[in-house]
């Protein structure tokens, strides 16, 4: 059977659903008596599938087939049992749950995916059976040993929209457990969900699928840093930031190790969590927390790494120095702990840390400051904090000649209110993004922000083999920059390969597990390209403050390549309503849509003329 993620999709009625999920025998109704009066109970339901079944299957029927098997003996019936439930419909990778409570649906979801980690560890990272599983507490009708009905229905729905190795819970279920399970849920809003008239609140299990995808114990460790605390003058809370953000760049460096971005540690500031709770959900398996003291000309910093499995301290240190010791400071602090980490890793981090080039310190902090604002403003995705993004970044690289991170973001500035239809000046927008990339390499040409900025303008110029190029160097420079391989999984699909931009898309949200919304856009318009329609309508419609006509262009051909017409038309609505010029010709050509192929720029102009999108 196809895989559900790809191919299945929640019923118009009970009969088409169990056609579609289930390839039951269609149901001949012959006149008769009137049936029975249906009965109804309240179920938790559990739903869940193996992610990219269909290309395991096509790869090794036999090797796939007896290894689904042996998950469901081992680890998912055993769990099942012991959590009181009932498994009612196994569907080649399929299969669906019932309990009577959604405490115990939710709990044995969570040991399963463990479970299903512990017996992946030893399996190449393409031949692991993932399960994604959805959740959902809600009525059900009761046909002999099966069940059918929306809260069926629901609970599949949100298995689609389940990360690789996560789970995803409904609001009606999150009510049942919250308080009761010793786990956090993210919240991710609202969500329409096809054929089903109420939006649904979305919850996940923080971290659920962050084990799932980790790397095994003999590749790179990871660390994630988090907000130094500032113990003083809160004015001079950048200056702890600053520490915070240098140490991080100072980590990156490095390629045997995975360093967690900035804008997922940067959400724990202010917050206190358990490191076991911080580990699991960044994905890290080292932790770095520290607080910083600044008076009269002096500072204090503290430093401690820490286990995140164990919570067990490997070091800490404690540093007072003059504020003129401020890199001296940070680079000590970023030596340890490659010193550390290298011990335990063959000594590789430290045989790099002892090769770098001379000039690798830190940062400016008010530098640095004035550059963490800018990129708060530019991920609101607005015209006017777009604006307000570019003034930062300049002051930023002002304050620090060196910094070259500034310059290339406000590259990207440009090409945004390009591409996304704000600038009234497309052609000088353009122009002062080449520009501004140039610069950002002049000025480090050791770093790959530059060499980020100068692909994405090649790649908009329709210069794909050299933006490709350039995104690979920007990634050898520092391999785990999240926001590179997103713009990198972008330009793989519109250059002919969404499949491999898919699969780059979903790493660099696992590096970046609180990525900014833009991700979002990008997976859904890849899953597009990469005719995974449904995946792609679901993704795009999670959007929650992105408001940008290519959002909805590609919302709009994703459901009319489903045959939905009036959500098809409602966001064509939407796309005039942002742009009252909007046409195909506009919003296809080649800087709004740089497909290499023709076949590709072909297929979404076909559907956006389904939708009903003016030539």
């Amino acid at each position: 059977m196809a895989s559900v993620d790809t191919e299945c999709s929640a019923p118009e009625n009970l009969e088409a659903y169990r056609r579609k999920r289930f390839n039951a025998p269609t149901v001949i109704q012959d006149a008769g008596p009137p049936a029975p009066a249906v009965e109804r109970r309240l179920a938790a339901i559990l739903a869940g599938d193996v992610v990219g079944y269909s290309r395991m299957m096509e790869a090794d029927e036999v090797g796939t087939l007896a290894a689904l098997n042996a998950r469901w003996n081992d680890v998912l019936q055993p769990l099942v049992a012991r959590h009181q439930g009932r498994i009612f419909k196994f569907a080649g990778d399929g299969v669906l749950v019932e309990f009577a409570s959604a405490v115990n649906a939710v709990r044995c979801a969570i040991e399963v995916q463990r479970g299903m980690h512990a017996v992946n560890l030893d399996r190449p990272a393409d031949l692991r059976i993932v399960l994604r599983i959805g959740i959902n507490l809600g009525d059900v009708m009761i046909q002999g040993n099966d069940l059918f009905g929306g809260g069926v229905n629901i609970a599949a729905r949100l298995e689609q929209l389940a990360d690789p190795g996560g789970i995803a819970i409904s609001g009606a279920a999150y009510d049942q457990v919250k308080n009761k399970i010793d786990e956090r849920f993210d919240d991710l809003g609202s969500r329409r969900l096809k054929n089903i008239v109420e939006p649904v609140r979305l919850y996940r299990v923080a971290g659920a699928a962050d084990a799932a995808m980790a790397p095994n114990a003999t590749e790179r460790p990871s660390i994630a840093v988090l907000p130094f605390v500032n113990m003083g003058d809160p004015a001079q809370e950048y200056f702890s930031d600053g520490i915070t953000q240098n140490i991080i760049t100072g980590l990156t460096r490095f390629r045997d190790l995975s360093v967690v971005a900035s804008h997922s540690s940067f959400t724990y500031k202010g917050k206190a969590a358990k490191i076991q709770d911080v580990s699991r959900d960044l994905g890290a398996g080292y932790i770095l927390e520290g607080s910083v003291q600044r008076a009269d000309g002096r500072m204090r910093v503290t430093a401690q790494l820490i286990e995140g499995a164990s919570g067990r301290h490997l070091w800490a240190e404690r540093y007072d120095r003059g504020v003129d010791d401020i890199f001296a400071v940070q680079d000590e602090v970023t030596e340890t702990i490659v010193g550390t980490l290298g011990a335990a890793y063959g000594g590789r981090l430290r045989k790099a840390w002892q090769g770098r080039a001379d000039g690798t310190g830190g940062r400016n902090p008010r530098a640095v400051d004035h550059f963490l604002r800018g990129m708060e403003h530019m991920h609101r995705c607005t015209p006017q904090d777009n604006e307000r993004a570019r003034k930062f970044f300049a002051k930023a690289a002002q304050l620090d000649r060196n910094y070259a991170k500034p310059i290339a973001e406000a590259s990207w500035s440009h090409m945004i209110d390009a591409y996304l239809g704000w600038s009234s000046n497309p052609a000088r927008s353009w122009a002062e993004a080449l520009r501004l990339a140039r610069v950002a390499i002049e000025r480090d040409d050791q770093e790959g922000w530059g060499h980020h900025a100068f692909a994405g303008y090649c790649l908009y110029k329709s210069q794909h083999c050299r933006a490709i190029g350039e995104f690979e160097r920007a990634l050898a420079l520092n391999p785990t920059d999240a926001d590179t391989l997103i713009d990198f999984a972008l330009c793989l699909s519109y250059s002919g390969r969404a499949g491999e931009g898919l699969a780059m898309a979903r790493k660099a949200m696992r590096l970046n597990p609180h990525h900014p919304e833009f991700y979002v856009m990008h997976l859904g318009m890849i899953s597009f390209d990469a005719r995974q329609y449904e995946r792609a309508v679901d993704t795009l419609e999670g959007l929650h403050s992105m408001e940008t006509v290519l959002g909805y262009l590609y919302l709009a051909a994703g459901h009319a390549a489903l045959g939905d017409e009036d959500d098809a038309h409602a966001a064509v609505k939407r796309i005039r309503d942002l742009d009252p010029r909007a046409s195909i010709a506009r919003w296809s050509s080649p800087e709004m849509a740089p497909y290499r192929k023709a076949e590709d720029r072909e297929h979404f102009r076909e559907h956006l003329r389904r939708a009903g999108l003016p030539e």
